[in-house]
């Protein structure tokens, strides 16, 4: 699985937001501390405050602000606002997208190592936070995974 660019600059926001959660981030420093293209960010922000997960502030003093604590706030949840539900193939999904394309679907050993995939995958992006990547403190060697 790769992540698209737009999860992957929510994530580094979040995470840099969260360094300062009383500080309202205006977009453009934002944009510069984490080298993020400022329209680009700018969409990924509004997602973001859509989703309940930041809010904002207009005028002198404006900017964005984490509207619940960064342990609320998983990795999964991030990655799926932008890329949608992990399925290593189409037939894996929660919800299948596309048919099964083997000749039997309910013993297919792929879909089925797949589904077990998906599922372990997504049970690690979710006990990940955005608090736990800011308190690694940039090295992930004491993550369990």
């Amino acid at each position: 699985m790769r992540i698209s660019k737009k999860a992957e600059y929510a994530l580094r926001a979040l995470v840099a937001i969260s360094r300062q959660p009383a500080k309202s981030w205006p977009i453009q420093e934002l944009a510069s501390t984490e080298r993020i293209p400022i329209k680009f960010l700018e969409q990924i922000l509004l997602s973001l405050r859509r989703a309940g997960i930041l809010s904002s502030k207009r005028g002198v003093g404006g900017g964005y602000m984490l509207l619940r604590p960064a342990a609320e706030t998983s990795v999964g949840e991030v990655i799926w606002l932008f890329d949608g539900p992990c399925a290593p193939v189409a037939c894996a999904g929660e919800q299948q997208c596309e048919p099964c394309s083997c000749p039997d679907p309910r013993t297919c050993p792929l879909r089925i190592v797949m589904r077990n995939v998906r599922t372990r995958m997504t049970e690690l992006l979710e006990g990940i936070t955005i608090e736990t990547m800011l308190a690694s403190g940039g090295t992930f060697e004491s993550f369990e995974i």
